[in-house]
């Protein structure tokens, strides 16, 4: 019989946790002199105590190691649950919002999608914002931790290659995770802070510059005004790009500079592969901007780099209405989305080292073509590359696409235009933020959906920000019987 118990009782740890984090809005409410704080109080007082009680009703089925059935339930349960919880500041608090658009920005948030359903966020109470920017950066590091420590050991999309950098953690699974954690905590850490710094000195606020790096670090997108990025001066935009690369870079190479070796970072194929995109993405928006648009170089350098990075990395700022760029930026910056950064960095979308293993395959494909006798075997990082690998990359291709398919056709059932049901799935499968058109598009938001279309896009943050696989296979028969 499937064992529940453990994966309970990390969840109602976890949960638990997250109530506690309330603490910190709350307080920040009360310095500010507002009456905010008390539905902070609300609702860690709710989540704690039920995250408490699950985990104690759940303690007498912990054992040394979770299963592989236990870890897919895992990792997708910690992502529902947390939302659930995560809501009730915005459903219990000033917004009054209806608790599908508290979830909707709840999971946006914790899925560092950074969609959001709020007008006048910058009139928000000030633990909120807090809150917002909290959210992501939680969300930030822990898919960090399910992308290096989980997936590779699920052989989810591909993931199973970064096996290799050594950390087995199956065996075993609470202590070496546990370490790599805190490897990873301790560099996201110094990140954002280093971030928060350099947003100060460029000329934001305290305040904003705390949550604004929280948000970046995490590759989120959630800002504190409705202007997003636009409301800041030009040194902030550049200083924002610096940090958002950073943060779509593999973080376990920043763990191999912190031991003493950079030299993996330097050669990696992937992270040239991702900054050779995005130069390119940002030389033909700034040529198109030039012939199209207007005739100022630094603002066209500056708005092409920014946005393209913020759409590359999933983070989702904008500091301008790209749309407006014609139809050919539009249609750059939707296939732009879909790339995405480094896998084990908070960057979302489908992940650069999956488009070059599809591309190695089809080059080994064309080569046998023409030499039937020959024996090619598709490469990576400059090792062979197995079959399981490429076999997992595919399906992944495959599901993703059906998937995309699937919800674009589902939200346009809700009544949704064709434009805003194929970006809205879009941004949800590939967490990027922003979608195209007049109601989503990076001058809008997603307020003015029908309930249902927020429960579907909710669903797609979801199965997106889990690599699709780890979700879809606690809906099989074989899982539970397993």
């Amino acid at each position: 019989m499937f064992d529940v118990r453990p994966v309970a009782y990390v969840i109602g740890l976890l949960t638990a946790c997250f109530g506690a984090a309330m603490v910190l809005p709350m307080a920040y409410d009360l310095w500010a002199g507002n009456g905010h704080w008390a539905a902070f109080a609300e609702s860690a007082v709710i989540t704690a105590a039920t995250g408490g009680l699950i985990a104690m009703a759940s303690a007498n089925g912990v054992g040394d190691r979770l299963t592989i059935q236990q870890t897919f339930l895992l990792t997708t349960g910690v992502w529902v649950a947390l939302p659930v919880f995560g809501a009730l500041p915005f459903y219990l608090g000033a917004t009054e919002a209806a608790y599908v658009d508290a979830f909707f920005e709840a999971m946006s948030g914790l899925t560092t999608t950074g969609s959001t359903v709020f007008t006048g966020i910058e009139d928000m109470p000030q633990g909120l914002k807090l809150w917002r920017g909290l959210m992501q950066w939680f969300g930030g590091i822990g898919i960090i931790v399910v992308a290096m420590v989980f997936l590779p050991e699920l052989k989810i999309g591909g993931m199973q290659i970064f096996r290799s950098e050594g950390f087995d953690t199956m065996g075993k699974i609470l202590p070496r995770a546990g370490e790599i954690a805190r490897s990873i905590a301790n560099i996201y850490l110094g990140l954002t802070a280093a971030c928060a710094l350099a947003y100060y000195a460029g000329g934001m606020g305290r305040a904003d510059s705390v949550v604004h790096a929280m948000t970046t670090i995490a590759t989120g997108g959630f800002a504190n005004s409705d202007a997003s990025f636009s409301a800041f001066p030009p040194a902030v935009e550049y200083t924002a790009c610096l940090f958002m690369i950073l943060a779509a870079l593999p973080f376990v190479r920043y763990v191999q500079v912190v031991a003493g070796t950079a030299r993996p970072l330097l050669k990696d194929t992937q992270i040239h592969a991702f900054l050779l995109t995005a130069l390119a993405l940002v030389a033909v928006l700034t040529a198109w901007q030039l012939l199209e648009v207007t005739d100022a170089f630094e603002p066209a350098l500056r708005k092409s780099l920014f946005n393209v990075v913020s759409i590359l990395t999933g983070t989702g700022y904008a500091s301008a209405d790209y749309t407006l760029w014609g139809a050919f930026a539009v249609s750059v910056f939707f296939f732009m989305g879909l790339i995405g950064g480094c896998a084990g960095s908070t960057a979302c979308s489908i992940k650069v080292f999956r488009y070059q293993l599809l591309f190695a395959s089809i080059k080994a494909q064309i080569r046998r073509i023409h030499a039937p006798h020959g024996l090619f075997q598709p490469r990576y990082q400059g090792k062979p590359v197995g079959e399981d690998v490429l076999s997992s990359v595919m399906s992944f291709f495959v599901l993703f696409t059906v998937t995309l398919g699937l919800l674009a056709v589902a939200l346009g059932m809700t009544g949704l235009d064709f434009i805003t049901s194929l970006s809205g799935a879009a941004t949800a499968l590939g967490n990027i933020g922003p979608g195209l058109g007049a109601q989503i598009g990076p001058s809008g938001n997603f307020g003015g959906l029908n309930d249902t279309a927020k429960w579907l896009l909710a669903a797609g943050m979801l199965i997106g920000r889990l690599e699709l696989l780890a979700v879809y296979a606690i809906f099989t028969v074989r899982f539970w019987r397993a």
